[in-house]
């Protein structure tokens, strides 16, 4: 799968952001699918990618290291500011807030569902 990498256009839309790299819809289009410009929930992304014909696992699985990851998984992050959504797909972090990393941006706990794309 080819994202493209989103910066949130607030400090406020990383999980808008996220759900905009992985189905290509602009942020602002999910901000009004979503009705909501502020923080998700993880009920709100997994509603969202599922009717986007997108497959995400009910289980949260804690994660330290990059190895442990599947081949795409939404990640919930505790950065030093605040909990935090990001993308890993390929071997790569898109994170809406640090931008594309090799590893995991500077966060504490991590938590991943797996995502599989559609068909």
């Amino acid at each position: 799968m080819e994202i493209e990498y989103i910066h949130e256009p607030t400090d406020l839309q990383c999980g808008q952001a996220v759900l905009a790299m992985l189905t290509g819809i602009p942020v602002e289009e999910v901000c009004l699918i979503l009705g909501n410009e502020r923080e998700t929930v993880l009920r709100e992304m997994k509603d969202f990618l599922r009717g986007h014909g997108f497959s995400i696992s009910d289980r949260r699985v804690q994660v330290t290291e990059r190895e442990e990851l599947p081949e795409i998984c939404l990640l919930s992050l505790e950065t030093p500011r605040c909990w935090h959504w990001s993308l890993y797909c390929g071997g790569v972090f898109y994170d809406p807030e640090h931008g594309v990393m090799d590893d995991f941006p500077k966060s504490g706990r991590r938590y991943y569902w797996t995502v599989t794309t559609k068909s």
